[in-house]
């Protein structure tokens, strides 16, 4: 059997450019929402605002797309409406609207998430998933250090001119929305008409699936918890003293190391066990926040970030592999996404918890906290998650 498909390979290479355009602008986002009016907290509850909105709804059009047997339609409309969202976010300099265009854009990855993923899982066996995952991870991250990368030229010629850079990554969004018009869906999906579903329906998936599947989501929403956006990494690096350069300069950095370790280690997943592999990662993600709380130096910022290149790779594709080998093939948009909409909600919390806790105590403060909770994490992991492949 074929490992990676023309489909895999078109979504992979979708992903790629629609994360250039996401990433040129993510490593400028503090900054620019900064020199419009909001805080370090505010900062964080747009972040998680945004991510709980493309929760909930990876849910329901996960769901939905079970239901209808149509993938590409959802993975189309999706691209495309963060598309649009890119360039409206420059329109007018406001905080409320800033926070509209960004929750626009996330409920567009909402919309997409989860067919994408099942569309993924049905390309591949379950002794290649990670094999899979792993190269939909690496071409989507390259394109997360060549966005950074692009941001970073640009500002060394317009420092401090963030607006236009909002426009220029329109290009590379509408490239990936384009290449989604090759895509077909697979003929086995079975089409049903007249479909109509409540929002929160997917919720019902608990009550039916699996002990092992609530066990894996369980440890991993748990995680989820401590793991606030990586927009605080960056915060750190701006927090003591560092140029913009070296903020995105590190960005870039970690995206290539997860994009050059993410199909290895996806090889590694489907050798050794996708549980072990994640484990490996979570160890990963301990050291980096516990050593953000004590790092000065960019030598030891960009060891760090090093390391949580590592930790995304063994951890990001590998959960999804994991969760659709113990779904029913059916049901994979449902299974994945019911996972993805609360990873979202535990997105809002740590971050909003990370920002409080940055503001009215320390910047370390949530980095110590993050770190020392992942150790207990590890041990649920090793003692209560039954692997499956």
């Amino acid at each position: 059997m074929k490992v990676f498909t023309k489909t895999i390979i078109l979504l992979s290479l979708v992903s790629m450019f629609t994360d250039i355009s996401s990433e040129m602008l993510y490593p400028v986002m503090p900054m620019f929402l900064k020199s419009i009016g909001f805080s370090v907290i505010w900062i964080g509850i747009l972040e998680g605002i945004a991510e709980a909105t493309a929760g909930f709804s990876k849910g329901y059009f996960g769901k939905l797309s079970d239901l209808t047997g149509k993938r590409v339609l959802f993975v189309r409309l999706g691209y495309g409406l963060s598309s649009l969202a890119k360039p409206a976010m420059a329109l007018i300099a406001h905080p409320l609207w800033v926070l509209f265009s960004r929750t626009v854009d996330r409920l567009g990855k909402g919309i997409r998430t989860s067919a994408r993923d099942a569309i993924l899982s049905a390309e591949s066996s379950p002794e290649n998933k990670g094999k899979v995952f792993g190269l939909h991870r690496a071409a989507d991250t390259l394109g997360a250090a060549i966005g950074p990368a692009l941001a970073l030229l640009y500002l060394l010629f317009f420092p401090g001119n963030y607006i236009h850079l909002f426009y220029i990554a329109f290009i590379p969004a509408i490239v990936g929305v384009s290449l989604t018009f090759i895509l077909k869906d697979n003929p086995v999906y079975h089409e049903s008409k007249n479909i109509s579903i409540g929002f929160f329906s997917f919720l019902g998936y608990w009550k039916t699936s699996t002990g092992n599947y609530k066990r894996l989501v369980i440890g991993l929403l748990i995680f989820v918890l401590v793991n606030s956006s990586d927009i605080f990494l960056l915060l750190m690096l701006k927090n003591k003293g560092f140029a913009d350069t070296w903020v995105i300069g590190a960005y870039i950095f970690y995206n290539l190391i997860y994009a050059l370790a993410a199909t290895p280690i996806g090889y590694l997943g489907d050798k050794i066990g996708l549980k072990m592999t994640f484990i490996l990662g979570l160890v990963c993600f301990t050291l980096v926040y516990l050593g953000f709380g004590f790092a000065s130096s960019i030598e030891q910022f960009l060891l760090l970030f090093f390391l949580y290149g590592l930790y995304a790779a063994a951890t990001e594709g590998i959960s999804k592999a994991w969760i659709s080998n113990i779904a029913k093939k059916d049901e994979t948009g449902t299974a994945i996404g019911f996972y993805n909409s609360f990873q979202s909600v535990g997105t809002l919390i740590s971050s909003v918890s990370a920002g409080l806790m940055w503001q009215y105590i320390s910047p370390t403060t949530p980095f110590f906290i993050s770190g020392a909770l992942s150790i207990l994490i590890v041990i649920y992991f090793i003692g209560f998650v039954r692997a499956e492949r």
